[in-house]
């Protein structure tokens, strides 16, 4: 999606950026795992499939992805923005009549960063931007019945089951962004910082470029 491509979201523990080129090795490895690829409903793709998935995510209008990355190691310019990479987060617009309503999808890839906390603080930082930005009112999420820590997960956010389907083996769940919600999620928007994209990226850019040059 166009409107995300420059835009950089930064929680407490973590960085969401747009999903480019950059990214899609990185992202193509992930999807090589089995495990990875039942959770998401995902088949493999090729390395230029991958690519061109990548481009479709960012040109599409029903379609805004980012990566997440750890904060913590992004803090230091040395490391590789790849190198950071955890997950990623999407909202898909599922419905042609109803721009308002979406699909929330999260993965955290790396298994060392699971059962941290950060896909809850994704969660509501995409929640936000959906509601603010996009102009969301109703949030779906199909989650595979036996992936019992997301549905939970979800279900703390006050999503309700909408249905199931045992013929797929998932579960949807649903929340529509009333007042309570909104004061709920959106009350203390402090914890999320927006900024340009170009700008830090750049910036870590240049300080890697000035150590090296030393």
């Amino acid at each position: 999606m166009r409107i995300n491509e420059d835009t950089l979201l930064e929680g407490k523990h973590v960085v969401l950026v747009p999903y480019n080129a950059d990214h899609v090795p990185r992202y193509h490895q992930w999807m090589g795992c089995p495990e990875l690829q039942q959770l998401t409903a995902s088949e493999p793709l090729t390395l230029e499939q991958e690519y061109d998935m990548q481009r479709s995510w960012r040109e599409d209008d029903d379609k805004c992805t980012f990566i997440i990355l750890d904060k913590q190691r992004w803090a230091d310019p040395a490391v590789q923005e790849e190198q950071c990479m955890v997950g990623d987060v999407n909202i898909f617009l599922t419905d042609p009549s109803d721009s308002s309503l979406a699909e929330l999808e999260i993965m955290i890839a790396e298994p060392s960063y699971r059962g941290k906390g950060l896909g809850k603080e994704v969660t509501r930082m995409m929640i936000c931007y959906g509601v603010t930005k996009l102009g969301i009112r109703k949030f779906e999420a199909k989650i595979g019945l036996d992936n019992k820590v997301s549905i939970a997960m979800f279900k703390r956010f006050h999503f309700h089951e909408l249905s199931v389907s045992e013929v797929f083996r998932e579960v949807t769940l649903g929340m529509t962004v009333d007042q309570a919600v909104r004061t709920r999620l959106l009350g203390d928007m402090a914890f999320m910082q927006e900024r340009e994209y170009r700008k830090d990226r750049d910036s870590r850019q240049e300080v890697t470029s000035s150590h090296a040059a030393l």
